[in-house]
């Protein structure tokens, strides 16, 4: 009896720090949106990187002495990092707020019609 219930508290503690986190990544897509329409009424187009994992734009790329080498020397695509959830990898996702072309749209539509 004890193990259920120790079982129901562990559940709903990591529902909780579950939706905090997703609070958190939706608070950082809105500031993201936020510093990119900033810009674009100031007249600049920028593309931004994005971590996958908490949306954050504070993502660098890994040095060579960092551990990528190999991306450094075009061998593989180049390694980055997220300094806010220490996330590593070698693709990242880009913000922009340039207007999009025919072509982009298109592959656009493609891959979300692909998904239902």
């Amino acid at each position: 009896m004890m193990e259920k219930d120790e079982k129901k508290k562990r559940k709903k503690a990591l529902q909780i720090v579950t939706l905090k986190e997703e609070e958190k990544e939706s608070q950082a897509i809105f500031d993201l949106i936020k510093v990119l329409e900033d810009l674009e009424e100031k007249g600049e187009l920028v593309d931004i990187q994005v971590c996958p994992k908490c949306k954050s734009a504070k993502v660098r790329r890994v040095s060579t002495t960092g551990g990528d080498m190999l991306g450094h020397m075009a061998i593989t695509p180049v390694k980055y990092e997220c300094l806010d959830c220490r996330w590593m990898g070698r693709l990242v996702l880009k913000a922009s707020n340039r207007p999009l072309d025919l072509r982009e749209v298109a592959l656009i539509a493609e891959a979300h019609s692909e998904e239902k």
